[in-house]
């Protein structure tokens, strides 16, 4: 059976991932625009089980080839968000159909509180405190995982001050360069590419502290 899988093992993710996303709007849709809960819920947990199927693939790769490669670190990011900061965009997610699906229906789905909540993730104060948030647990998991990679896959012929001031290494992302931080090729392209998001999320993060914008208009009204 990991035979046939592992060739076809990313189309199989994106597959999961896709019908995944696609059961999580489904779920919404049925709930607030045909009032069905129990039919909602089950895409619900069809959205739960793609997620936990997503884990088993990668459990299975790795128990076939026995190497952690990109295809399961790119899935356990997958898993990690959708424990975390999925949570909290589903939420928003949740809110925003309430409102399309209510105006088309021409009924009020909006609670109370989530009026407050939408009227409040438009006030500048709470958006420049939500991204300072978010950047301070992106870069504490950043260094975390960072730490693990030179702990378990770092070239440790080099002190890490030697690493850390020189760069030349990113001139020849062929294969594993020969100044490089890291003995195995599939971490780099991981590194290089969180460390471009990170320097995003950062430049994110604290423009909307030092430049915040004016007071958008209420959504929910």
């Amino acid at each position: 059976m990991a035979d046939v899988i592992i060739p076809y093992q990313w189309e199989i993710f994106i597959s999961l991932e896709i019908f995944s996303w696609l059961s999580l709007i489904l779920f919404l849709v049925i709930r607030y625009a045909f009032r069905r809960q129990a039919l909602g819920m089950l895409f619900l947990f069809i959205f739960i089980a793609g997620t936990m199927l997503e884990g088993v693939l990668a459990f299975g790769v790795y128990k076939k080839t026995g190497e952690i490669e990109t295809f399961q670190i790119i899935i356990t990011f997958f898993i990690l968000y959708a424990c975390t900061f999925g949570i909290s965009d589903f939420k928003k997610l949740d809110r925003f159909m309430k409102q399309k699906i209510g105006k088309w229906k021409g009924v009020e789905l909006l609670t109370e509180k989530d009026r407050r909540i939408m009227r409040r993730e438009n006030d500048p104060r709470f958006i420049a405190r939500k991204y300072r948030l978010g950047w301070y647990v992106h870069t504490f998991v950043f260094v975390v995982v960072h730490s693990f990679f030179w702990v378990y896959f770092g070239d440790h012929s080099r002190s890490l001050a030697e690493v850390l001031s020189d760069w030349s290494w990113m001139k020849e992302m062929d294969g594993v360069p020969e100044n490089g931080p890291y003995q195995k090729e599939v971490i780099y392209p991981i590194s290089v590419i969180w460390g471009i998001v990170f320097a995003a999320d950062t430049i994110n993060a604290w423009y909307y502290t030092i430049f915040p914008e004016k007071d958008k208009k209420n959504p929910s009204a």
